[in-house]
């Protein structure tokens, strides 16, 4: 397996490049040819898919960047890490946590983002039910 902190970086580094031939340089590295990206927004299949995507993502929010928000824990081929997503003004706009996987190959065949803090614990009425 590649190197794990180095496959995830050379992943963000991707998200950062507006520049088509090297997000796909980035991601030949670190994303498998038929990985799957999930957030609340999308469900993209495949590597050419997530490089449009993130192409969208840059033509939808201009300047905006994401960055890392800590380092990344992985264990058994999971992994998971922290993100903030930085407006083109340099405020926090959304954060969140993404949590993936390792092909056999050591690079990332799925990722599942989540924005935001998770919900509360709902307030029980009635401890007896």
């Amino acid at each position: 397996m590649a190197n794990v902190d180095e496959t995830v970086r050379a992943y963000g580094a991707a998200w950062l490049e507006v520049d088509e031939a090297e997000r796909r340089r980035l991601l030949q590295s670190a994303w498998s040819e038929d990985g799957v990206y999930q957030d609340p927004t999308a469900n993209v299949v495949g590597r050419e898919a997530l490089i449009r995507h993130i192409a969208d993502f840059h033509k939808r929010l201009p300047g905006t960047t994401i960055i890392f928000a800590s380092g990344v824990d992985h264990h058994h081929g999971k992994l998971h890490f922290l993100w903030k997503m930085i407006g083109p003004d340099g405020q926090v706009t959304v954060e969140g946590r993404d949590f993936g996987e390792f092909d056999v190959d050591g690079r990332i065949c799925r990722i599942v983002g989540f924005f935001g803090r998770p919900p509360p614990l709902p307030v029980p009425t009635s401890l007896r039910g």
